[in-house]
């Protein structure tokens, strides 16, 4: 009963998250006025707004105007219900729980927000920053998260080392690489996990980047100037880091 309950709490900070990637971009409110076809603009009722039911009865088209409607609002309503329960298996009723919880809704909606529209909203990382800073302070919390010094080293270490990379790239090359959005959510990683996790994600982060692009790089569809978002990237990268965070840390010490 209790992974029910976890499941639809997650389901509906999955549809909260789809109104945050639709509307940050675009400057607007996220608290502000109901959800509405971006096709035929007609208001939705709240019958076809329950997460991934909705979807499904209406089978993926608007009731109104019969457009499809994207797999994307299903996919991160899917994706926030498994991070709540995978969560919420791992760690049970904590504070634990509840930070990663947090932690995961925003890395979901940066996620989709990079993807499409290449930012990173600071009004996403900064609050993370923060977050993940005073954290440090808290006692007995899992051991995944560094003590206060090591999580401030780490918010200086991942965005100072990202930061340097721009730098260094735009002397050389004259133009801009990556952002600065990236070195803000590397900050937000050495904040929440430590100094020791930033050079993982960036090895594991640009392996994932690298892998994707492979294809069209041979099909000649992209090239190696061709513009990515690496948010995306980077955030699979810390999942895959966190997964094995054992494994890599015995290979420091």
């Amino acid at each position: 009963m209790d992974f029910i309950f976890v499941a639809i709490i997650g389901a509906l900070w999955g549809s909260f998250a789809n109104v945050c990637i639709l509307r940050l971009p675009e400057g607007k409110g996220v608290i502000s006025g109901r959800s509405y076809c971006p096709n035929c603009k007609k208001l939705i009722t709240w019958k076809d707004n329950i997460p991934i039911i909705s979807f499904l009865l209406l089978k993926g088209k608007c009731r109104q105007c019969k457009k499809p409607i994207s797999f994307q609002y299903t996919l991160v309503e899917f994706l926030s219900l498994i991070s709540f329960l995978s969560i919420y298996y791992l760690y049970g009723i904590s504070l634990t729980t509840l930070l990663l919880i947090i932690l995961a809704i925003i890395f979901i909606i940066i996620f989709f927000i990079d993807l499409k529209h290449f930012i990173i909203p600071n009004s996403l990382t900064f609050p993370l920053m923060v977050l993940g800073f005073i954290k440090s302070f808290i006692p007995n919390l899992d051991v995944i998260f560094p003590n206060y010094l090591d999580s401030l080293v780490g918010g200086l270490f991942g965005y100072g080392i990202i930061w340097s990379i721009i730098f260094f790239y735009k002397q050389v090359r004259k133009k801009e690489g990556m952002g600065l959005g990236d070195a803000k959510l590397f900050a937000v990683i050495g904040f929440w996990f430590g100094w020791i996790s930033i050079p993982f994600v960036i090895f594991l982060s640009s392996i994932i980047a690298l892998l994707s692009v492979i294809p069209d790089l041979i099909k000649n569809s992209k090239k190696m100037t061709t513009q990515i978002p690496f948010g995306p990237y980077i955030i699979i990268g810390t999942l895959v880091y966190l997964l094995f965070e054992n494994n890599f840390r015995s290979i420091l010490f």
